[in-house]
This record gives structure tokens, sequence and C-alpha cells, in this order.
């Protein structure tokens, strides 16, 4: 039942902050359905796209994006003021 899941199709009720990851080479999770989801969801959300990777996604350099994502999220300051260094 696993492959009727379908993540874009619930992506409208969300409503928490997501952080998404995109790797254009990602052969496992294809980057049209992540992009898919990501224009579905209603929450408040932003993007990171990997343009050379594949499913590691931006691996150490995207942990890095995460803390100050969340760090930002609940610092109350806009994600675009989050450092990541």
């Amino acid at each position: 039942t696993l492959s009727y899941f379908d993540g874009a199709h619930h992506a409208t009720r969300a409503t928490a902050p997501a952080l998404f990851s995109i790797a254009m080479a990602d052969d496992i999770c294809p980057p049209s359905t992540c992009f898919t989801a990501y224009n579905r969801y209603a929450g408040p959300k932003e993007v990171r796209v990997y343009e050379f990777n594949g499913h590691e996604g931006g691996a150490e350099h995207h942990r890095a994006e995460q803390l100050a994502w969340v760090r930002a999220l609940f610092a109350g300051l806009p994600a675009e003021q989050a450092d990541p260094a």
C-alpha cells in the first residue's frame, strides 16, 4: 500500500513550517515529485536545491542549513537571516 502513498496529496493540509531539500540528481525521490509536494505545501516553506547531488541531498552542508533554519525559527527571525556558519 505504500506505493499508493503520495505526500503531495497531504501537503495541502500542512500548517507547520517546513524546509525542503531537493537534489536534482536523486533517482530515489525524483525532483519532480519533491517540487510537486513543495508547491502544494500550505504552511510556511523554504526550499534548498542541490543541483549536482543525488539522494544524499546537500549532505553536511544541508545539515548546517537545517540547524540555522531551526535556530532562526525558534528565535522568531525570518529564515533569510539565519547564518548557517
